[in-house]
């Protein structure tokens, strides 16, 4: 199996208007998909959604904001009975995750400007790309990163690896 590159992430959300305010307006992404339950009317196998299609026809079942051709961040309101977000690094599972920008300094420029409050300012890690971190609305943390040619991510370091596990 080949896997070509990574289509969506999905969030639930109870801050939808605050979620899209930072995505589209702030990081400046646009929506590509905008379902609303209306679409599940009459199709009771989609249990809570059909029902929503009755009682809130035109509310939002989700969203798809593209980050990049083809990348999109799925968002999802909170569902009846949702338990409220955890705090970050407190579960196992979610952790982040990234996006590529070509310049980090001027991206963070650009950020700053658009009133994002910067995490952890631009710094070369130890795979020697630059990573600087936000989060949005919710607390989900995310890197900005920006490959160098000396990037881990294109060399790979796995030699020591190979006599532990064989690959």
């Amino acid at each position: 199996m080949k896997f070509n590159e990574v289509m969506h992430l999905s969030f639930y959300t109870d801050q939808m208007d605050e979620m899209r305010d930072f995505y589209e307006n702030k990081l400046g992404l646009k929506a590509k998909i905008i379902m609303r339950y209306e679409a599940y009317k009459g199709q009771a196998s989609r249990g809570a959604w059909a029902a929503r299609a009755e009682t809130n026809p035109k509310g939002i079942a989700y969203i798809f904001i593209e980050l990049a051709p083809g990348q999109y961040l799925e968002l999802f309101p909170k569902g009846d009975g949702q338990l409220e977000h955890e705090a970050p690094d407190t579960r196992l599972g979610y952790s982040h995750f990234a996006l590529m920008v070509d310049d980090i300094h001027e991206a963070r420029e650009e950020l700053v400007q658009a009133g994002i409050e910067i995490d952890i300012e631009p710094n070369k890690g130890q795979s020697e790309t630059w990573q600087m971190w936000i989060h949005d609305p919710d607390g989900n943390k995310f890197e900005i990163m920006q490959y160098t040619d000396k990037s881990l991510q294109h060399k790979g370091n796995i030699e020591q690896d190979i006599e532990k596990y064989g690959k």
